[in-house]
């Protein structure tokens, strides 16, 4: 029987966490077929521990998970050259880029087959099926590409109950990488674990890449079974904080406060991603005991404070700049910080509007910071995902836009910018548009630098802070460069691209 080589490629420098999405297709295949995995985050060279296991003759698949940006530069790379070398070898991709993007990756040549969403059922049936030598057209979930050059894209498969599915496999990933590895120094703790415990999301914003993978389906585990997987880590390898990645920890008011009830015994710090216009409904009772069960901050999409943008985005139909606004000062009575995203340079029928929503945008940022100055400010430049239908992307083509058509135009420096939502080369946008984000971003950060940055300590902060007040104050955004070679010399990070 044939085994199945795991790649997790790398995703920043120097940042270790816990390689769920992979672990959860090990999982999936655990017991039944001998698997490894390989971490690019924790290789300085994968290809030299990939060669050594190719090179056995044992290996013939080979699973990636596979995200825009940084990932996705060592995923091609690592593609090309092993199906030069080993041309047999089946190449599986999984994430949110090539199902986004499957034209791209399947006519490159070199990746065989994508599984589109969650791969607990599509990867094992895949490769029961390759291994018998017997159909895979009725394998839901799954996009590849017929002999005559079609792209093919089965059926959608429901969401599984999420208890149901296998225990990841956290001892075996300790005999590859030790656990301890993963769990790093963050602001929340000095061993931070990462953790998903929902898949999908509830909602069709349209500006964002999980919508046309999920399609507004969202299913989570219970939280008692969130609770047994993280105090087994905590138990055995010491965690004292959690970063939860789900897209939207916050759907289910009762399944956070119970877990809020669980956890808060453990005394473990831990964040997680919501809605504004989810969480403002829930009970002042219930802040009250997420905070007190360890929830320091809370990641939240504000997008935009135009109530018009946010109908274009579709966020639900429900969120408005007032209720933003509103939720940041509620939150400052719970000590919970608010951490606020915003995508400014979304597109407009002329350049005159495009400038007047930059500028909107940010006398609003402003406004929010003043009603609750510890909320955390992460600024994005639009950058179009392919959610066809909406009216947003819509406007997106009508404006000239077009993806790379192939993998190699997508890791040129400009789209690999475009990928960490910099430089989105939109046609609306102009190169002094973009400066002014740009520019707006660095001065905010230097007077309100973020206390996510944990080496950035107080006396350095005050100077940051000295030099960027009377620019914030004044409105004066233009070449803010005494503020960016302080932040340079400090090395300031920026959680936006690089976590906490």
């Amino acid at each position: 029987m044939n085994k199945i080589l795991l790649f997790n490629p790398r995703s920043a420098n120097n940042k270790y966490r816990i390689p769920n999405s992979i672990l959860n297709i090990a999982a999936s295949v655990d017991g039944k077929y001998d698997w490894v995995i390989v971490d690019g985050n924790c290789e300085h060279d994968p290809m030299v521990k990939i060669d050594s296991y190719l090179s056995t003759g044992e290996f013939k698949y080979f699973g990636f998970t596979v995200m825009p940006g940084p990932q996705l530069k060592q995923a091609i790379a690592a593609a090309k050259t092993i199906k030069q070398r080993y041309p047999n070898t089946k190449m599986i991709w999984g994430g949110y880029f090539p199902s986004n993007q499957p034209n791209a990756v399947l006519y490159s040549g070199y990746v065989d087959f994508i599984i589109n969403g969650p791969g607990d059922l599509a990867f094992p049936a895949l490769i029961d099926a390759l291994e018998k030598n017997e159909p895979y057209e009725f394998i839901r979930n799954l996009i590849y590409k017929t002999t005559d050059g079609k792209i093919i894209k089965t059926a959608k498969e429901d969401l599984l109950d999420q208890d149901s599915l296998p225990a990841l496999p956290y001892d075996k990933l300790n005999t590859f990488y030790p656990i301890t590895k993963f769990l790093g120094k963050t602001y929340l703790g000095e061993k931070t674990m990462a953790y998903h415990s929902s898949i999908g999301c509830p909602f069709t914003c349209s500006f964002c890449a999980v919508v046309p993978i999920y399609e507004a389906r969202w299913k989570a585990k219970s939280a008692q079974n969130v609770y047994k997987d993280v105090k087994y880590i905590k138990d055995k390898w010491g965690a004292d904080a959690i970063e939860f990645h789900d897209n939207n920890f916050f759907v289910s008011e009762k399944r956070a406060v119970e877990f809020a009830r669980l956890i808060k015994p453990e005394n473990m710090t831990w964040w997680g991603m919501a809605r504004i216009d989810t969480m403002s409904k829930f009970k002042d009772s219930s802040l009250a005991a997420i905070r007190e069960s360890g929830c320091k901050i809370i990641f939240f999409g504000a997008e935009s404070g135009n109530n018009t943008i946010l109908e274009q985005m579709d966020k639900g139909g429900t969120q408005t700049g007032d209720q933003i606004i509103e939720f940041a000062e509620r939150l400052k009575k719970f000590d919970i910080i608010p951490e606020y995203s915003f995508v400014l340079g979304t597109p407009a029928p002329t350049q005159e509007q495009v400038q007047s929503q930059i500028d909107f945008e940010i006398d609003f940022i402003k406004k929010v910071k003043a009603v609750n100055p510890k909320t955390e400010i992460v600024i994005y430049t639009y950058s179009p995902v392919p959610t066809e239908g909406s009216e947003l992307f819509k406007q997106v083509m009508k404006s000239g836009f077009r993806f790379p058509e192939t993998l190699e135009d997508w890791i040129s420096p400009a789209w690999e910018a475009f990928d960490l939502r910099k430089n989105p080369l939109t046609p609306w946008l102009t190169p002094e548009m973009i400066d002014k984000i740009r520019n707006f971003e660095t001065v905010l950060n230097g007077v309100y630098p973020t206390v996510t940055d944990i080496r950035l300590n107080m006396i350095k902060r005050m100077a940051i802070k000295l030099v960027a007040t009377m620019r914030y104050k004044a409105s004066m955004y233009h070449y803010p460069y005494e503020i960016k070679l302080l932040q340079k010399v400090w090395r300031y990070r920026q959680p936006e691209i690089q976590g906490f």
